[in-house]
């Protein structure tokens, strides 16, 4: 397991973390642990649950503490008491087991994150009411439904049974902007180098129509374009050549062959044509020349297309269909991915 929070944290710190662990781990009603300030204790228990996603049923401590002491007694508040705790672990388990058994014969990390990445939008649903456990694995693994922080905990998890060292990233709230949360993706390992992947972003894509990997083996220069600054140091990702849409060859630069690959879709009748916009910046007046293009070769296939786009990231999504679009629906749409 890749325990990185723990490495970043001084010897005290590292003391009370194992101590919780341990405690959190035989879900003891109450254990000691350094006497350190709250607001310090508070963090090591956040970068803690980052680092440990089984650690799903502890939902926060409070502690007891006797002047002078060198330890304190930390009270730890459980999501369910100690049986029902011990049959989801055994649940979880079972299921964690019959979802790696496909990936652990794949040769590379890159497959393996990739059958990750398919799993989370294939069959989890972003939670919009955030119950609780949306925000711990049992969300994604039992109901089906997480928010980022569930997704994020489910995605480290699964790269820790197959082996792929793996960190969620912490993002702070930007309410002025329109970020009311903080926002949680991965910083993951392939081939020696790390990438992000932000599986709640690509998950939430796919309520246009098509599933999406924009978010798949970002840099830092890619992320940051709609991510906001970490809260915790994470490693830079400076290799932007992974990026899944150049990896596949769908990163195009010219007009011409948005326009061929377009009408090979329509030709083979694809619902979706997805590409990455590489030739210079992605303006209103590029937008408006694809759109127009687009048209042009629906019409000679008497078909229509819908485009939809994501800004930030210059992904663009063609909609291919036999049906005009209803009266007062523009033929572009900027996307938005759930935080």
């Amino acid at each position: 397991m890749n325990r990185y929070y723990y490495r970043q944290m001084n010897r005290n710190q590292q003391i009370a973390y194992h101590q919780m662990l341990e405690g959190f781990e035989a879900a003891a009603p109450s254990f000691p642990v350094p006497a350190l300030e709250m607001r310090e204790l508070s963090d090591i228990f956040f970068r803690l649950r980052l680092d440990n996603p089984k650690i799903f049923y502890v939902t926060g401590f409070s502690c007891r503490h006797a002047h002078g002491a060198d330890n304190m007694q930390l009270v730890p508040g459980y999501m369910f008491e100690k049986k029902k705790i011990k049959e989801h672990q055994k649940a979880l388990a079972g299921r964690i087991a019959r979802l790696v058994r496909p990936a652990a014969g794949m040769r590379t990390e890159l497959e393996k994150e990739m059958y990750i990445h398919d799993f989370i939008c294939s069959n989890v649903t972003y939670d919009k009411l955030k119950k609780s456990y949306s925000h711990e694995i049992i969300g994604p693994l039992q109901q089906g439904i997480g928010v980022c922080e569930g997704i994020a905990k489910t995605v480290k998890l699964l790269c820790d049974e197959l082996g792929i060292p793996c960190i969620i990233a912490i993002c702070g709230a930007d309410p002025e902007n329109g970020m009311k949360y903080r926002h949680a993706w991965n910083v993951i390992k392939i081939q020696g180098k790390w990438y992000h992947l932000d599986a709640t972003f690509d998950n939430s894509l796919a309520k246009y129509g098509q599933k999406r990997f924009d978010y798949v083996n970002l840099d830092d220069k890619k992320i940051f374009k709609d991510h906001r600054p970490v809260i915790y140091p994470i490693p830079a990702c400076t290799d932007g050549d992974h990026f899944y849409y150049k990896e596949n060859r769908l990163s195009l630069t010219k007009m011409e062959d948005i326009g061929k690959r377009l009408q090979t879709a329509i030709r083979k009748k694809q619902e979706h044509f997805v590409f990455h916009w590489r030739g210079g910046y992605l303006t209103r007046e590029v937008l408006l020349e694809i759109a127009e293009l687009a048209a042009r070769s629906a019409k000679e296939k008497d078909c229509y297309v819908r485009m939809t786009f994501n800004y930030s990231q210059a992904v663009i999504q063609l909609n291919i269909t036999d049906k005009p679009a209803e009266q007062g629906k523009e033929g572009m749409q900027e996307e938005e991915a759930e935080e």
